[in-house]
């Protein structure tokens, strides 16, 4: 196939690159190289062979020169990172949302007709917990006073028990509770539009955490795993927010590429939600012990803070993706941090 993949200069969007390449597929790259998420715009160039196009999601006329003569579109490019602050909104919203209604109807105007867009788990928000008497349940949101008495867990809905954690299906309600996960929803609602109106193929990737090897650091998009290798590498503990029994699936960034790929190449009806993680949650303090001890650095330093952006938990069933679309994850954890603590 001839596909149009957008952020193909971004972290993941390299990978993906890669592993389209691999699989023999012609590649078309769009990216802004927006400084804000690429430090050095010049410090990366496209393979030989692969189309590229520096514009921005919004511009019109550029989408109709990218999508036209694809076979299929893998939608990356996003504004990333919590968006914390009410003042960033309208530039998510702009960016993700506005670039994406864009991409959509550039490529209805040129008829392509499959879309592999790149969603994320916090679309979920703090996602399912059981509460020991009303069973599963949408966990109430957490709020500034308890997180800074120490009370990290959110509690249930109904009755303020502590809940246990659940993993999250697909077809879970969604719950976002920041401006990127807003925005990420926005994209999905957007691109089931698309499809009902044109007849065209949605696959919605919902990525966990994701870790590995051209990870940027230092950003205000740097995942945890960036956050704490930087702190390691300049001789400092890693700090790590609340209690650090924060639950997270870290799914290594090839396996999330190989998921991309097969997406493309195998959803071809309507629109379908897939969680891509790695299966096995770990905890956020697990993370950062296992990139200490393979830097041989300072353990890491639980400080109690926290950000109210941020979700407790959120840890998903990806086993759709693996019965559908026949993928399955390949990079062991202790190997994975093993390789992102030497990059």
């Amino acid at each position: 196939m001839r596909v149009l993949l957008t952020g193909g200069a971004g972290f993941i969007g390299r990978h993906v690159l890669g592993e389209l390449l691999k699989r023999g597929h012609d590649v078309c790259v769009m990216d802004s190289l927006r400084p804000d998420v690429h430090r050095d715009a010049n410090a990366w160039k496209p393979p030989a062979g692969v189309e590229f196009h520096v514009a921005d999601m919004r511009d019109r006329d550029a989408l109709d020169r990218a999508v036209v003569g694809n076979d299929a579109v893998i939608h990356l490019a996003a504004k990333v990172g919590l968006g914390v602050d009410v003042g960033d909104m309208p530039d998510y919203a702009s960016t993700n949302d506005a670039g994406t209604a864009e991409l959509l109807a550039a490529m209805a105007r040129a008829n392509v007709m499959r879309l592999t867009l790149a969603s994320s788990m916090v679309v979920y928000g703090e996602g399912l917990g059981r509460c020991p008497e009303h069973g599963a349940v949408t966990p109430a949101p957490r709020n500034a006073a308890s997180l800074a008495a120490g009370k990290f867990e959110p509690p249930c809905p109904v009755c303020g028990r502590r809940l246990e954690t659940a993993l999250v299906c697909e077809n879970a309600p969604l719950d976002p509770r920041n401006a990127y996960a807003s925005s990420k929803v926005a994209q999905e609602y957007y691109a089931a539009n698309w499809a009902r109106s044109t007849g065209g193929a949605v696959a919605a990737l919902r990525y966990h955490n994701v870790y590995g090897p051209g990870m940027p650091r230092d950003t205000p998009y740097a995942g945890v795993a960036a956050i704490f290798t930087s702190a390691l590498r300049r001789g400092e503990a890693p700090k790590v927010f609340e209690d650090g029994r924060q639950r997270r699936d870290f799914v290594h960034v090839r396996d999330v590429a190989s998921a991309t790929v097969i997406a493309c190449e195998n959803h071809n009806t309507g629109m379908r939600a897939f969680n891509v993680g790695s299966g096995t949650p770990r905890t956020v303090g697990e993370m950062a012990a296992a990139l200490a001890q393979a830097l041989n650095g300072h353990r890491p330093q639980v400080t109690g803070q926290f950000r109210l952006g941020d979700v407790r938990h959120i840890t998903a069933d990806s086993s759709r993706l693996r019965a559908e679309l026949k993928w399955t994850p390949r990079v062991d954890f202790a190997d994975g941090m093993m390789e992102l603590a030497r990059q």
